[in-house]
């Protein structure tokens, strides 16, 4: 399974990015994905996951609750992230992971449940 993570950049504190994270490779059953991020010297932490059955099925972490929104293309394969009124405190390096699941709403939400993924994309939000 191969992940490509785009849509990173330079954003002024309060303006918007769209990432997206498209997923090749093995033929794809069920899965789950979701976004963590990494700023520096921190731990990768979870941002937000979307299960197999879609929007009834997504998790966010409680502080961007409002802020960011997670959905997916299953024709696609691909899942975006909106991010909105972004903030310094999430300059950080935005990771796309995948884990196969037959468990159709189940939303994974810890780094060690994930068996993909992508390379990152960078995130910096100027204030």
């Amino acid at each position: 399974v191969q992940l490509q993570a785009s849509g990173g950049g330079l954003v002024q504190a309060g303006g918007s990015l769209r990432l997206s994270c498209a997923a090749s490779g093995r033929p794809f059953s069920r899965y789950c994905m979701g976004w963590f991020r990494q700023g520096p010297g921190k731990e990768r932490e979870f941002v937000a996951a979307i299960g197999w059955s879609g929007r009834s099925s997504t998790n966010y972490a409680d502080s961007l609750k409002g802020r960011f929104t997670i959905s997916r293309d299953r024709a696609k394969n691909t899942v975006y992230l909106q991010m909105n009124s972004l903030k310094p405190e999430d300059t950080a390096v935005y990771y796309c992971a995948v884990v196969i699941s037959t468990r159709d709403t189940y939303v994974y939400t810890r780094v060690g449940d994930y068996e993909y993924w992508g390379q990152g994309t960078q995130v910096t939000v100027s204030s």
